[in-house]
């Protein structure tokens, strides 16, 4: 293939031969030079615009939101361990609040109140000047310290009531909470209280009630009225029932088959608590009764009005 050139001035034609090895050549460095300055250019303009790149700039946002995302699972999971915790705490305090109001209407009736002076079955009147317009949303640890507050009150409110109760039990029911009378109706004395060889072992034991036996099931009941501070099993007394009345006085229950009554009743002299029988440290159905003075066992002989 041939290239012919023709001067504008001299009019002289020139004709150059492209297959030449020297043209061909040439034209080759040029092409390679035009597309290595191309080249470099390219990167160059990359280098310096990349981060403008949308992919990039997607990565970046999607390791953002991850981040966002966990931090907001972090938070999430804290704020829901303290309102598990709060909840924990409203439940102990209406706990409270159920023991509170059942030893409030014992009181009433034990004080012979009139309905309705103390209503423990509704809550009780309230008021005040406050704006509500101008108060503050509760914060977590403002609601944690009112809750603390409010059971320290209700645990003093209980420590309180209990003190009224037993000043109540001393003072109006003196007769009643007196131990005195026999606590079956059916039976026998079949031991006393003092030593005596243990029917277990043959060993001198120091026995620290009365022994009563009679037809198991036959019912036993409570020498004077108090509250049931016990009733369950306990080592070596078996099924037994534990009764304050007041004035440093109670009395036990112990053996038995059966029990009538449960933790916190109130009961009146000569109630059935429990059948007779034969649990815990026993050979044969029977009742072991004892009376305690400020904790410690006395012969229940004087209060049962019978001599050895």
């Amino acid at each position: 293939m041939n290239v012919i050139f023709v001067g504008r001035k001299s009019g002289r034609v020139k004709q150059f031969d492209l297959r030449h090895p020297v043209i061909m050549s040439a034209a080759l460095l040029v092409v390679v030079g035009i597309v290595g300055t191309a080249f470099s250019v390219g990167v160059g303009l990359g280098a310096r615009h990349g981060s403008g790149n949308p992919l990039d700039q997607l990565g970046s946002w999607s390791a953002e939101l991850l981040h966002q995302k966990a931090q907001i699972e972090d938070t999430k999971r804290v704020l829901q361990e303290k309102v598990n915790a709060l909840a924990l705490r409203v439940g102990q305090m209406n706990a409270n609040v159920i023991r509170l109001d059942a030893l409030g209407k014992r009181l009433t009736r034990m004080a012979n109140l009139d309905d309705g002076e103390f209503d423990f079955g509704h809550p009780p009147a309230l008021g005040g000047t406050e704006n509500g317009a101008d108060g503050q949303p509760a914060q977590i640890p403002s609601l944690t310290a009112m809750v603390d507050d409010l059971q320290s009150q209700l645990s003093s409110r209980e420590q309180q009531l209990g003190v009224l109760e037993n000043m109540i039990l001393s003072r109006e029911l003196n007769k009643q909470v007196y131990p005195e009378g026999r606590p079956v109706q059916e039976g026998w004395i079949s031991s006393y209280f003092g030593r005596r060889a243990d029917p277990f072992t043959g060993y001198s034991a120091m026995h620290k009630g009365l022994d009563f036996a009679g037809p198991e099931g036959s019912k036993i009941m409570t020498v004077a009225a108090g509250v049931v501070t016990y009733a369950g099993e306990r080592t070596g007394f078996g099924q037994m029932v534990e009764i304050n009345h007041g004035n440093g006085l109670a009395t036990r229950y112990c053996h038995n088959e059966k029990m009538l009554v449960k933790q916190g009743d109130m009961v009146r002299k000569g109630q059935d608590v429990a059948l007779m029988g034969s649990t815990g440290h026993s050979t044969g159905p029977h009742v072991h009764f004892e009376v305690l003075k400020n904790g410690i066992q006395v012969d229940p002989v004087r209060f049962i009005g019978e001599e050895r």
